[in-house]
Parts: C-alpha cells; structure tokens; sequence
C-alpha cells in the first residue's frame, strides 16, 4: 500500500469552510482509505491506500468534502517519495539563518503554464527569495507574511487559487510522519 499526503487548500483559515479533523478522518476513512492520520488544524492527512492514480482520487475526496460541507477544497496529494524529493531539493537547507517557520512550501497540483512561470520568476522580492521547482514553490519570507507585499502579488495576483502553502516545519512534520507509515 502507499502512504500518501494529502493537503487541503482553504480550510479552518477563519470562520469559513471549517472541518474538525477528527471528521476529516472519518471522512478518509469512509473513502476505504487506511491507517488515516491528520496533522494540526489546516487540513493535512496522511493514509495508506491502493489506489495506483491519485488525480481520481484527490477529485473524489474533493466531491465528498463539497457535498458533507457545502463548499470546494482543493485537495492536492503527494506521496512519500514526492514529499521526500520537495524535503532534498530545498534551495535553502544549507542556511543556518533561515528560520523554518518563515519558509512557505507552496504545493501546486500541477506544473504552471510557462507564462504564469516567468511571471513569477519576474517578480522583484524586497527581502523575500522564491525558488520555483516543478510543482513546488519555496519562498521564504524573512521579516514574516504578514508585512510581504510578494506574498499578495504572488498568491493573490499571479498564482490566484492554484497551490496551497505549508511552513517547513509542518513540511518536515508530514514527512515524518508518511515515512513512519510507511515503516510499518
């Protein structure tokens, strides 16, 4: 069986679209997922499963989470061998001054058009540093989201709703725990 990551873009952000993760569980669980595991509140989960394509399966658990909940979550999957790769391309682990809280792993659920690719390459970062790397974007924020201008132009402007962002901690995090899984 494979153990796969699932990330959710959207949810418990606010007082919208929000989904306890002990009925996200239930929910994996009633999709014939296996050994369901969440992690903190943004809508991560790691499972086993036997499906050999995720794409049908990331757009089942999205129409399940749509009709239980009443709105749209993007679910983008990753397995550990993927999540493993994003961990050993990291452009900036052999920076001891980067703080792991403040670099963003964004998870595109596919490869962008190459336009909205030099769009992004082309934008002009006052502290920040974006590192774009297939179906992932590494951007690390050094004074903190809350005072980027990139973080608005990137996610707002330029990749609009596509990805759904992790900190490196919880990047790390869902790596332990899918190789864990994945040990047993």
């Amino acid at each position: 069986m494979k153990v796969i990551v699932s990330l959710l873009r959207g949810v418990n952000l606010g007082p919208h679209h929000r989904i306890k993760m002990e009925d996200l569980r239930t929910l994996y669980l009633s999709l014939g997922l296996r050994d369901v595991q969440s992690y903190v509140q943004s809508g991560n989960v790691v499972f086993r499963t036997n499906e050999r394509s995720l794409a049908p399966l990331a757009k089942r658990i999205e129409d399940v989470i749509e009709k239980r909940y009443g709105f749209h979550a993007d679910v983008i999957l990753r397995t550990t061998a993927d999540l493993r790769a994003v961990v050993a391309r990291n452009p900036f682990a052999k920076r001891r001054e980067i703080e792991p809280s403040k670099l963003l792993v964004t998870f595109l659920s596919q490869h962008l058009p190459k336009e909205v690719c030099a769009q992004i390459l082309a934008v002009k970062p006052n502290s920040e540093e974006l590192h774009l790397d297939g179906r992932e974007l590494y951007v690390y924020f050094p004074d903190g989201l809350g005072r980027s201008k990139l973080f608005a132009t990137l996610f707002g402007k330029l990749l609009k709703k596509e990805g759904t962002g992790r900190n490196w901690n919880t990047v790390t995090q869902l790596l332990k725990m899918a190789e864990t899984l994945e040990a047993l």
